[in-house]
């Protein structure tokens, strides 16, 4: 198959993929990108495109067919990560995945990065609090290494949460995003309330 063929299927795969995500409110860019072979017609085998090509054109497709309601969507949900942050700073929270990136959408979950060497803490803490909350485990990737941590899950509102919780040495270093593999971007509240006060 010709090698431009090739670039212009993946590129309707991406976009069809970021549309997915933008109108069903999906999370998994793997999901999305199956979804979009599917409709499309396509051999999944032929060329998928990169979670980082999908990434991209759901940054245009909400640029251009969702530019205010979008950006309202994306401030509300770091509103909603700052109190959540501060109600969780005994455990020095960082705010990491869609809702930092600006690509979350009215159903993404708020996703935060804890730190504690004792992660039952932050249970108790929640259940001192009567937030009722979910826990599991997520598999997370550190260089060529992967590891599960625990996970808690909880609703403030409308909006959902996602806290996994790492060893405190762990602040460090960023487990690697599964968007482009690198290293994941975080920030704290301080950053997190000054990147608010530049849209006020």
């Amino acid at each position: 198959m010709p090698k431009r063929h090739n670039e212009q299927l993946r590129m309707l795969l991406a976009q069809e993929a970021a549309r997915i995500l933008a109108s069903e409110g999906g999370k998994d860019f793997l999901t999305a990108k199956r979804k979009a072979a599917e409709r499309l017609n396509v051999d999944p085998q032929a060329g998928m495109p990169t979670n980082l090509e999908v990434e991209q054109a759901l940054m245009l497709h909400q640029s251009l067919f969702e530019s205010e309601s979008h950006e309202q969507v994306v401030t509300e949900l770091r509103r909603a990560a700052v109190n959540a942050m501060q109600l969780l700073a005994d455990f020095e929270p960082r705010l990491t995945g869609s809702v930092l990136r600006g690509t979350a959408g009215s159903h993404s979950d708020v996703n935060l990065h804890l730190f504690s060497d004792a992660p039952e803490e932050v249970a108790l803490y929640l259940m001192e609090r009567e937030v009722p909350f979910e826990s599991g485990d997520k598999r997370f990737r550190f260089g060529k290494e992967a590891s599960y941590f625990p996970v808690i899950r909880f609703m403030a509102g409308s909006v959902p949460f996602e806290l996994a919780i790492f060893p405190y040495k762990g602040i460090r270093q960023a487990p690697l995003s599964p968007v482009d593999g690198r290293p994941m971007k975080r920030i704290g509240i301080k950053q997190l309330e000054e990147m608010l006060s530049d849209y006020a």
